[in-house]
């Protein structure tokens, strides 16, 4: 007797659930349920709709109901909200949004994918016209036809998650006119970056012409401006709320299934819930972190589309190996592309996990071929097993190849000995001989078997503020162009000349243009007899990175003379 599945929630963990248990079972009756107008859609791409990337809303619909039918045998009912589940009948009450008319279908299986809803306080004007969110195709295409009415000249998007920024940057990409700012209330945005790395995000975002405040959340809309925790007053005739998202849990709830400690369904390995016929997938559930040890929540597509296919082969006896979840993401700003994976700085320290970071510039390509640029690359690993945890990577190329790699290599439990081994791809137009992921590796190494000392940049203003003894090994030109202000100048080239300059007595800290240099400088120095050297991470590059947003938002005074970027 061929069975009877219905999924309520389309797009990735919805119809990937339902597409996935047809090819599984070609007699099955597999029912689909979505309280909106479509029922499979490209969530990921909607803030490029704004920009005009994506010319038409309804190019973002990736299938209708007709081509789920007539391609995979499956009923796809939009404008269909499931309203209640009855577990001991096994069926689920439909209301028709159309009619508004309900009515009750039986399952065999059930799969529930409700995904999450956008986070709107509840402040003062939050309810206004001019406030929107960013959760389908019908959203984005209500926003775009509000902020190019012609009316609109200041646009706040409140949140600095991933939507926040794509949209923030979608709307600047749209209209040069638009003056767009974006409000964090953190201190940083996107979280999966530590406050070092992320740095160079604000650095982009502010150069590309976006008002980013941080450290200051929302407190009321009003007609043409908001007003911040602070006080302070932003104009704006159009409002994007993308504080976050909280999981879609209503249904589950009223159904008695058992609710995580996150806040989202909880499920087995299996993604079956507490009711042996029902499962749930996608980002209404509670998932487990591998490397924190602990439950989390995460809502990105890729994990979605896995947990679906997972749970319909639980429902035909296919067996699942279940691995957790590292939180791999990637994003673009502008200019800048960035991705991470695995457990970052905070992530560590909250897991009470002893780890110590490397943070590299090397070029992405070989530096004479055109278009290479420098990658900032950061690395934590375990201390004292050399376990890789974690990895930041920002710059203008392939940063998404190389996080890849090491979400790879945390899946299969590697250490910093393993990285430094793997055999990569290699032409002078895709990366450089030593690629960055293996010189990270090399250079944690170093770190962990105390062969060097280093400071990271995030210590380098303390350090310029107290007259801390620095050297500067750049070369004179380099060094006149832009160099911190109590920094010494003794080029790789001359320090075996001018030891007299070098005290023994007190810490020294030495830096170059991105810490190659300056690591040769301190082998050398420590052969003759100096153990008191610190090599600073990332270096003037780093540093220049780190301090410029900090220093135009705060009119703070600069610990260097220049900025270079290059």
């Amino acid at each position: 007797m061929s069975k009877r599945i219905l999924v309520v929630g389309g797009v990735a963990g919805g119809a990937s659930a339902a597409a996935r248990a047809r090819r599984l079972d070609e007699f099955a009756e597999v029912i689909m349920f979505e309280k909106g107008p479509n029922v499979s859609f490209s969530n990921c791409c909607l803030p490029n709709h704004l920009s005009g990337m994506i010319a038409e809303s309804q190019d973002l619909v990736l299938m209708d109901p007709v081509e789920f039918k007539t391609k995979y045998n499956i009923e796809a009912r939009v404008n269909s909200e499931v309203v209640k589940v009855n577990r001991e009948q096994k069926t689920i009450r439909v209301k028709d949004l159309e009619t508004g008319k309900e009515y009750e279908e039986n399952y065999d299986k059930l799969v529930l994918s409700p995904g999450a809803n956008p986070i709107v306080p509840k402040i003062e004007g939050y309810d206004a016209d001019h406030v929107f969110t960013v959760r389908n195709v019908v959203d984005i295409d209500k926003l775009n036809r509000y902020v190019q009415s012609g009316k609109i000249k200041d646009i706040a998007v409140i949140g600095g998650g991933f939507i926040g920024v794509e949209v923030a940057e979608n709307l600047q990409l749209a209209d040069a006119d638009f003056n767009v700012t974006l409000v964090e209330a953190a201190d940083q945005i996107m979280a999966p970056f530590d406050y070092d790395m992320v740095q160079i995000l604000h650095k982009e975002m502010l150069d590309k012409g976006i008002n980013l405040i941080v450290g200051d959340g929302i407190a009321k809309v009003l007609e043409d401006h908001i007003e911040l925790a602070s006080g302070k007053k932003v104009s704006a005739q159009a409002v994007v709320m993308a504080i976050g998202v909280r999981p879609e849990i209503a249904l589950a709830q009223e159904a008695g299934l058992d609710i995580g400690e996150t806040g989202g369904i909880l499920v087995d390995h299996n993604y079956l819930t507490s009711d042996k016929d029902i499962y749930a997938v996608g980002d209404a559930i509670e998932v487990y972190h591998k490397l924190a040890n602990a439950k989390t929540r995460l809502a990105l597509a890729g994990p979605a589309q896995r947990q679906a296919r997972a749970a319909a082969d639980h429902i035909y006896g296919i067996p699942h190996r279940n691995t957790g979840v590292i939180g791999s993401s990637c994003v673009k700003i502008f200019d800048m592309k960035a991705a991470s994976t695995g457990l970052n700085e905070k992530m560590a320290k909250a897991a009470g996990i002893s780890y110590d970071f490397v943070y590299i510039i090397p070029g992405d390509i070989v530096g004479l071929m055109p278009g290479n640029s420098p990658l900032h690359f950061k690395l934590i690993f375990e201390v004292p097993t050399g376990r890789i945890l974690g990895a930041q990577a920002i710059g203008k190329g392939n940063v998404d190849k190389r996080v890849d790699v090491i979400a790879t290599m945390i899946m299969m439990g590697g250490s910093l000995e393993d990285l430094k081994e793997l055999e990569l791809c290699y032409a002078p137009a895709f990366s450089t001989a030593k690629d960055p992921v293996n010189h990270a590796a090399l250079v944690a190494l170093n770190i962990l078997n105390g062969e060097f000392k280093q400071v990271p940049v995030s210590q380098v203003r303390k350090l310029v503020e107290e007259g801390s003894y620095i050297i500067d090994v750049r070369e004179k030109d380099e060094y006149a162009l832009g160099h911190l202000k109590n920094a010494v100048n003794i080029p790789l080239s001359e320090f075996r000349e001018r030891l007299d300059e070098i005290p023994k007595d007190r810490p020294v800290y030495l830096h170059c243009r991105s810490s190659q240099r300056s690591y040769n400088a301190i082998m050398a120095l420590q052969h003759m007899g100096y153990d008191n050297l610190y090599n600073i991470s990332g270096s003037y590059l780093g540093v220049c990175n780190h301090e410029y947003f900090n220093d135009k938002t705060m009119n703070r005074e600069k610990i260097l003379t220049e900025y270079n970027f290059g």
